[in-house]
């Protein structure tokens, strides 16, 4: 029976968006993935083929194209499809752990690299996970010698764009004092209101010079 002829609850690419991955057998994941049969087989016949070919699943993830070729159905779009896929795993798994924010000093060593030595002010907007692990951290803008906007709509859109869950900003002063101003104060409580609306925490803002940072308390 074809995939597309069995009924909508068991058909693993549907399946997989209602119920995630983790509710799908190796082979519906593998057969999400090959995305077709071939005259005969369904995908997930396919997909059974290929593990057994294969050994295992860690057979599968060490295969290179060329032993994928030899499975009857599996052509080299679909050849290239799987190798590309497990390749990126690996790649992942053999990238440094990202760093994480447990506290005020992490989210000042993670923004004053980007902030220091510059002789205009920049925003530095560092975006983390539930964990406090950094998924992104970028400057999102860059004024003058004594200021620069900060874009509390633009923020918190960068955030939930990027998935995240907590953020924290920075700024430099290059004039060297670490005195937050009266916008610093009240851009901060904004930016906390706005965190709050939309389900985000709000870690701090930070005032970074070439010398030492501090809070703008909140």
């Amino acid at each position: 029976m074809r995939v597309k002829d069995l009924p909508r609850r068991e058909r693993p690419r549907e399946r997989l968006m209602e119920s995630g991955a983790a509710a799908l057998a190796d082979r519906e994941l593998l057969a999400v993935l090959l995305g077709s049969g071939f005259r005969g087989a369904s995908a997930m016949d396919l997909a059974a083929r290929v593990i057994e070919h294969c050994g295992d699943l860690d057979g599968l993830v060490r295969s290179e194209p060329h032993r994928l070729l030899t499975v009857p159905g599996v052509g080299p779009a679909k050849a290239a499809r799987v190798t590309a896929a497990f390749h990126l795993i690996r790649r992942a798994d053999a990238e440094p752990e990202r760093a994480r924010i447990a506290c005020t000093a992490d989210l000042a060593a993670v923004a004053a690299p980007m902030l220091r030595g510059h002789a205009h002010e920049r925003l530095v907007v560092v975006v983390c996970d539930v964990r406090g692990a950094v998924l992104r951290r970028t400057v999102m803008t860059e004024g003058g010698t004594d200021h620069t906007t900060v874009p509390i709509r633009e923020i918190v859109a960068a955030v939930l764009t990027s998935g995240g869950a907590l953020f924290g900003i920075a700024h430099n002063h290059p004039s060297g004092s670490l005195d937050p101003s009266e916008d610093d104060v009240v851009v901060t409580h904004r930016l906390l209101e706005a965190a709050e609306t939309v389900g985000l925490r709000f870690l701090d803002h930070l005032i970074v010079t070439d010398a030492g940072w501090r809070r703008v308390q909140i």
